[in-house]
């Protein structure tokens, strides 16, 4: 059974997705929650759950707030968005911070229910309308690509990776180099793209066709 915390404002909406996700059969919604303050009452209270699904805009805490939050109190919890926020700014904010997951409420049901699923078997989601959106938009910046930086095989091999979300010892991990490498290598490769952190590196590299 897959446990849940389902954070939004709206009462109605709340109980309509509540309806939903419990019909599916393998998830239970354990907890409820109007904002993100709510959510962290009822970790501390000790409710067990597999991942929190939540909105971005709410009161007192909203939802990127609750992800920072959770990211540094409760590292091990999965936090997927359902959100109208549609801006490709949402989406890289909150995987940079640690997001697994961003679906619109415009997503049918076996959408949202398939998300779910895979994010709790440990991959990450992307709705089909952003990424169709982001597929879009990379076409649009391939026809007016700029002459860009020049990677190594290697720095390909992390860009990439840093693509998918992978923190810096994940990325250690898989290529069997240090923390410290990687670190390196992240900053550098910021550094040569004039750009500030990784989601707009990320961005960077989708335009100039470096992913």
């Amino acid at each position: 059974m897959i446990r849940i915390i389902l954070a939004e404002d709206h009462p109605v909406v709340r109980d309509g997705i509540k309806s939903i996700l419990e019909a599916g059969g393998d998830i239970q919604v354990v907890g409820e929650a109007e904002n993100g303050l709510e959510v962290i009452q009822l970790l501390k209270n000790n409710v067990q759950a597999d991942l929190i699904l939540t909105d971005i805009n709410m009161p007192e805490m909203d939802g990127m707030t609750l992800l920072k939050t959770l990211a540094k109190d409760y590292p091990g919890m999965k936090v997927l968005f359902l959100s109208m926020m549609d801006n490709e700014k949402y989406l890289f904010d909150a995987f940079e911070i640690g997001a697994v997951g961003y679906i619109l409420k415009s997503a049918n049901v076996d959408e949202l229910l398939f998300s779910i699923r895979q994010v709790y078997n440990g991959h990450k989601v992307i709705c089909n309308e952003l990424s169709l959106k982001l597929l879009h938009l990379s076409s649009n910046f391939a026809k007016v690509i700029q002459p860009s930086i020049l990677l190594t095989e290697r720095e390909q091999e992390i860009l990439a990776l840093i693509s998918e979300g992978y923190t810096n010892q994940q990325i250690a991990d898989r290529i069997f180099a240090s923390r410290r490498t990687i670190e390196g290598h992240r900053q550098t490769l910021i550094e040569r793209a004039g750009v500030k952190n990784s989601a707009q590196l990320v961005r960077y590299a989708c335009k100039n066709g470096l992913l």
